[in-house]
């Protein structure tokens, strides 16, 4: 396998562009990650797209208006974690030789989704979320098992949701640049006990790109690539399985790939963007990757080492809760934030000295499954 390298990155503002097509907003992020890498359009040998709803030959779309057409162009779809299988996907031709140069999308258009303004329904099949098992409700039930077990308060949930609008504020392309305090998110709307409605995810549209390229080809364009060190992607696993409801196995599983391939462990991690689409589940996710020891995730967020400035930042680009969750989009977005912590151009974001990140990204529910799916890149330079 051949080192694979970040060579250019691209996102459109998140926010609420009804006006906008799914070409407008994924162009304008491919064109942008198109110009940071340096290269010409022309010289992109493959294409991988995510997008969830109303899919349909995404890239093409998308790349037809750049002039790229007659290459191989690959559409994904995997929940919230289809961007982070278009990278993947693109990141294993590039590694196993296939192709030297390629890009990868995620977007998507809710405000023009069937589900526009709705809660996301359950599929007609999945028997557990026709019964009310909805997203805000599982994330609802383990927080209340983290109060149980972790000694958690509502004010920690709250805590995260600040946390990522104090973020949020500092990035321009985020969909809600406003600072909250502990008891105005208390005091939003309750959606599902303890979750409050600033504790959840916006319905977002957006798009985000990445150019992906061998080592040998990015050294004609960059003398500081940003290498991928490791990447995983894994499917649940059956829920019977499952005994804890405070961690999500196939997150701790995606993770250990990824650090065996990078040959490091969290303790090395600078940033980490994740899966924050209610505040509940970040607490979960610190300890599934690692960050600290299990049972000590309450204590690590009241210690401030997820904030700026704090030992291991989370989510400093404001992640889902702030920035906004253009479904197949973030996956991919987690990816640029990440590239641009480890090339120092985070701006009042920047997590100083940061060179190793990871990303990671949650997807997907079905009846009798744990979860869709869970992938973890590891950026290093």
């Amino acid at each position: 396998m051949q080192d694979v390298v970040v060579l250019g990155v691209g996102q459109s503002e998140f926010g609420k562009f009804p006006e906008r097509s799914i070409a407008e907003l994924g162009g304008a992020a491919a064109r942008t990650a198109i110009a940071d890498a340096g290269i010409d359009p022309g010289n992109l040998q493959a294409a991988f797209s995510s997008r969830v709803y109303e899919a349909m030959i995404t890239s093409q779309t998308i790349l037809k208006d750049l002039g790229v057409t007659g290459i191989e162009m690959v559409n994904v779809e995997n929940a919230c974690a289809g961007g982070s299988t278009a990278v993947r996907s693109l990141y294993k031709d590039i590694a196993a030789g296939y192709v030297d140069v390629g890009i990868a999308i995620g977007v998507e258009s809710m405000t023009t989704s069937p589900v526009a303004g709705k809660l996301i329904p359950p599929d007609k099949y999945d028997l557990d979320g026709q019964m009310g098992l909805s997203m805000p409700v599982l994330f609802a039930l383990q927080a209340k098992r983290l109060m149980e077990t972790h000694g958690a308060k509502e004010e920690d949930f709250a805590q995260v949701s600040v946390k990522a609008h104090e973020f949020g504020a500092l990035n321009p392309k985020a969909q809600y640049r406003k600072r909250f305090t502990v008891e105005e998110v208390l005091g939003s709307r309750m959606i599902a006990d303890p979750i409050t409605l600033l504790q959840c995810c916006p319905n977002t549209d957006g798009a985000a790109a990445v150019v992906l390229a061998s080592a040998d080809f990015a050294r004609k364009y960059t003398e500081k690539p940003v290498r991928i060190a490791g990447s995983s992607l894994i499917s649940g696993d059956y829920d019977f399985k499952r005994d804890d409801l405070t961690t999500m196995p196939l997150g701790v599983q995606a993770a250990a790939k990824a650090y065996e391939q990078a040959g490091i462990g969290p303790e090395d991690v600078d940033v980490v963007e994740l899966h924050d689409a209610f505040a509940t589940e970040e607490l979960v996710h610190y300890e599934d990757l690692g960050l600290c020891p299990r049972g000590e995730s309450v204590g690590l967020l009241r210690s401030g080492a997820t904030s700026l400035g704090g030992r291991i930042p989370v989510n400093p680009s404001g992640g889902l809760l702030s920035l906004g969750h253009p479904l197949a989009a973030s996956g991919v977005r987690i990816i640029c934030e990440l590239t641009d912590q480890l090339r120092g151009r985070a701006g009042d974001r920047q997590v100083p000295g940061a060179t190793v990140g990871l990303a990671q990204m949650l997807g997907g529910a079905a009846t009798g499954l744990d979860a869709g799916a869970a992938s973890v890149h590891i950026l290093t330079v």
